[in-house]
């Protein structure tokens, strides 16, 4: 593949499956453009390292300040 990010479609449809390798290996991503105009761009997706915890990750980030549980005292229409 040549220094340019842009591809036109043409050569994409004949080397797609070798610039998806490209761009998973090197993380850079490729625009496609069809008459010189950008249509899509091929991105890397980012690999989970499995460091980070997902049950859990925001666990400390908020405060609860009250009680959320009981009412505010306020009367609606529901409540009859």
């Amino acid at each position: 593949m040549n220094n340019t990010n842009q591809v036109p479609a043409g050569k994409f449809k004949a080397e797609c499956l070798k610039m998806m390798d490209e761009v998973s290996k090197s993380g850079h991503s490729i625009i496609v453009t069809k008459r010189g105009v950008p249509l899509v761009r091929l991105v890397p997706i980012e690999k989970d390292n499995g460091n980070q915890k997902k049950f859990g990750a925001l666990k400390g980030s908020i405060q609860i300040c009250g009680d959320i549980v009981s009412g505010v005292g306020e009367s609606w229409e529901a409540d009859q």
